[in-house]
């Protein structure tokens, strides 16, 4: 994903929930400027020709099902709380994806074992980064953004933890995705995240486009979701 190609996507988003570009490209420079090294993405030992198994955090991961398919997979990126799940069942993420809201210390243990963490930045969670970032293993550290990339933070595409794991492994040439523990319909969540979901959804479906690929997960569900801000490929 080139920048210029998520671009429009990024400034609808903006629009959509009122966020300050500003604020993003803060987050994304106070990141930088706390990495002394970092992981370079071409060094994640994922994704190349591989199934990926993309984990959402939502309740269905603690399924049967979903553990098999996790399992099962050549690779797992994992998002947020997702990761603790998943080794709660024996199963250890490749990699993890998250914007520090929820589970700080599971990303420092991870990155203190070698254990690639996409830490994102955005402009609502400077505080976290100050935080979280200087008790974590740079070496580990896959650092990223929304807004455009600068020095070693990166921008492979996504919005929320999990289609940010999603386009991350596409970035990976992951030869397949397969989604465990995504919950669209969730009554759980607040009004706010079901609406960052409904993105999830949008940008999933232009990531099945771009890649030519349908994901099961959007199964009954593709032909309700409004895509006009995302840039659909006909096949």
């Amino acid at each position: 994903m080139e920048f210029d190609e998520w671009e429009p996507v990024y400034e609808a988003i903006l629009r959509d929930f009122g966020y300050d570009r500003a604020g993003d490209e803060r987050g994304r420079d106070l990141l930088a400027s706390l990495l002394e090294t970092s992981l370079d993405p071409d060094d994640l030992s994922i994704g190349r020709d591989a199934t990926v198994a993309v984990a959402g955090a939502g309740p269905s991961l603690e399924t049967d099902r979903a553990l098999e398919r996790a399992r099962a997979a050549d690779a797992v990126v994992a998002a947020s709380t997702a990761v603790d799940t998943l080794a709660s069942h024996g199963i250890e993420a490749d990699c993890m994806v998250t914007d520090l809201d929820k589970n700080p210390e599971t990303v420092v243990d991870l990155t203190g074992r070698g254990v690639p963490v996409a830490v994102h930045a955005h402009g609502d969670n400077l505080e976290a980064i100050r935080e979280v970032v200087p008790d974590c293993d740079a070496a580990a550290v896959l650092p990223t953004t929304q807004a455009a990339p600068r020095g070693p933070v990166g921008n492979y595409g996504g919005f929320t933890d999990g289609d940010r794991a999603a386009f991350l492994a596409d970035h990976l040439d992951a030869a397949s995705l397969i989604f465990v523990g995504w919950d669209f319909d969730d009554p759980a969540v607040d009004p706010m995240k079901a609406h960052k979901l409904e993105w999830a959804e949008r940008l999933l479906v232009w990531l099945e486009s771009r890649r030519g690929e349908r994901f099961a997960v959007l199964d009954g569900r593709r032909d309700e979701i409004d895509t006009d801000a995302v840039p659909i490929s006909e096949p």
